[in-house]
């Protein structure tokens, strides 16, 4: 079958993670023995952050990671798994408009959380990440959730958990989610990220996924332009400049220096390619065969859903993206 005519598939949680797929599959009976082997097993900062934020999504619903508290009281992965899932709850309970007391009834808990893994592992930035997503439901400035939640810059960035940001940045360098968190929490208060995705892109190293965080911060600001009927910004806005500029540099300095090697499993996330292979189609910059290729038929939601006409076409815009790359028409746009 030619390659633009795959079928799609919504990728797993796990992305291609064989071994944290087989331990969400039993968070979600209510098991926590394989999650505690997995992070046992996990040997970088990096792969535990990313590990432990899709373990913790996964077991919001279940009590698996209270009965592994209780079992192993001695287990610092158990209580900053513990973090993780009351951070995670906070998140969902604000997304589903619970009341300002209850959710800051939730806050409190979930802070008080991670107060017990930093204080067992000093190095681990898991717990400070966590804090970084509860910064997430902070978004009023005049009754603030946490002062460390709103401290401001010299500079032209917006206020923030930049505290929380450094303490992550200190313990794992250029640490993904963290840099995401904080984008996040930025669209969070209504503002646009675009300044500090750019910012953020223009200091992290080759190879970091982090040059890809402006598509994110483009993205965002194209769909609130959709949403609130700005036509005449939408119509024209991919085609500028500066956002090719910064399709090409996360193709150059990130996908094209973190190739796999022959043989080796592609670890790179779906949700990044995605985002570069939008960027680069929608900007006429181009060069975007291999970045499909890489993606296979694993497309994620995001971007597609935001950039569609109507989110329920959001496949229909990725084949419209994916067949001229792949038919040997994705060059460059002159």
């Amino acid at each position: 079958m030619p390659a633009h005519d795959m079928s799609l598939t919504t990728p797993h949680p796990a992305g291609r993670d064989e071994g944290l797929r087989l331990a969400l599959e039993d968070l979600r009976l209510g098991r926590w023995l394989a999650a505690a082997t997995l992070l046992r097993e996990t040997d970088n900062w990096a792969l535990r952050c990313s590990r432990s934020q899709v373990l913790g999504r996964a077991a919001v619903g279940t009590r698996a990671i209270e009965a592994w508290c209780e079992e192993e009281p001695d287990d610092h992965n158990a209580w900053m798994m513990r973090a993780r899932v009351l951070a995670e709850r906070v998140l969902v309970a604000h997304r589903e408009g619970v009341s300002r007391w209850d959710l800051l009834d939730l806050v409190k808990t979930a802070q008080h959380a991670c107060q017990i893994p930093e204080e067992g592992w000093a190095a681990d930035p898991v717990p400070y990440l966590c804090r970084m997503a509860l910064a997430q439901v902070d978004t009023d400035w005049r009754a603030p959730h946490g002062p460390l939640n709103w401290l401001e810059r010299k500079d032209l960035l917006p206020p923030g958990p930049w505290r929380l940001l450094h303490e992550v940045h200190e313990r794992d360098p250029y640490n993904r989610e963290a840099f995401h968190r904080m984008l996040a929490v930025i669209h969070a208060r209504g503002e646009e990220g675009m300044t500090y995705a750019q910012w953020v892109a223009s200091f992290v190293p080759d190879g970091s996924p982090l040059k890809v965080l402006p598509q994110y911060a483009f993205v965002e600001h194209y769909r609130r332009l959709w949403e609130s009927r700005q036509t005449t910004s939408v119509i024209a806005y991919w085609v500028t400049e500066d956002k090719a500029h910064y399709a090409r540099r996360a193709l150059l300095d990130w996908f094209e220096q973190t190739q796999p090697a022959q043989g080796q499993p592609d670890t790179r996330s779906l949700l990044d390619l995605n985002y570069l292979a939008h960027g680069l189609t929608a900007t006429g910059e181009g060069n975007v065969a291999a970045v499909f290729e890489a993606i296979g038929p694993h497309v994620t939601t995001a971007p597609w859903t935001q950039v569609a006409p109507d989110p329920a076409w959001w496949q229909e815009e990725f084949l419209k993206a994916r067949r001229p790359a792949l038919s040997g028409m994705g060059g460059r746009r002159r």
